[in-house]
């Protein structure tokens, strides 16, 4: 049966894809499941990681179910499967925690979106990306062309989605998509999230919310939770809250 596994171990937690005998590919079930681990580690403040893995097959993930969206009628593709799945990975990108995709095989089509919307990617030196949607007559839906194309030059996205080449992990790495290559990438997003221990759970968390609102990924959202936060801390806020419990006019400090 697939699903996306959640695992927590100390303060890194692991995002599994499983669906080994699709090559594991999406299934509605999967991505409803990976919507509320989202909700889920949200609300999980011991948690300083988070890592997008799979299990073991030929590709990390080779997208969508084809059988799972083949049949649906033009309406329930667009809005339940298309925009579900945009939804849900949006969520994903912009979690407050780190996160890191450990590409550990082929990611293709929905796969590729999924790694995309992860902050930091490792890629298996054999591992290839790739958005082969038009072979099957649709075209990338779960931000394909527009996530990727903030990540990878506009020349080499139109490579993939027009003409169907390959990106391998070398040349993904040398263009800033792929942060390392590694024989073991699971091993090496986790060393990675080791060194986050030394570092201001805060202070990580914020340096997100401004690099995802100067690349334009959810801007005004990022820019009102800088917004909020701010403000949230001030003594303004405190008497505002108090006058108002207290059905009085308020006497601001302005600090």
């Amino acid at each position: 049966m697939s699903g996306v596994d959640l695992s927590i171990d100390g303060a890194v937690a692991t995002l599994r894809l499983d669906n080994p005998d699709k090559l594991n590919a999406f299934t509605p079930d999967m991505l409803a499941q990976l919507d509320q681990h989202c909700a889920t580690l949200e609300r999980e403040r011991s948690v300083r990681c988070v890592i997008v893995a799979a299990q073991p097959a030929k590709a990390f993930c080779a997208g969508a179910d084809i059988i799972a969206w083949g049949a649906l009628s033009p309406f329930d593709f667009a809005r339940h499967w298309v925009r579900d799945g945009h939804r849900i990975f949006d969520r994903l990108a912009r979690l407050s925690h780190p996160t890191i995709a450990a590409i550990g095989a082929h990611a293709f089509g929905g796969g590729l979106e999924l790694a995309t919307a992860c902050d930091i990617r490792v890629m298996a030196p054999r591992a290839t990306l790739a958005l082969p949607e038009t072979q099957v007559g649709i075209v990338p839906g779960w931000s394909g062309t527009q996530r990727l194309t903030r990540l990878l030059p506009e020349p080499v996205v139109k490579e993939m989605a027009l003409f169907g080449r390959r990106l391998s992990a070398e040349r993904a790495c040398a263009l800033g998509f792929a942060a390392e290559v590694s024989d073991d990438p699971e091993a090496t997003a986790r060393a990675m999230a080791g060194k986050l221990a030394g570092t201001s759970p805060m202070a990580t968390e914020v340096a997100k919310y401004q690099i995802h609102a100067a690349v334009g990924e959810d801007r005004s959202a990022m820019i009102e939770a800088l917004g909020g936060a701010m403000i949230g801390a001030s003594a303004d806020k405190a008497e505002g809250v108090d006058a108002f419990a207290n059905k009085r006019t308020p006497e601001f400090p302005g600090r």
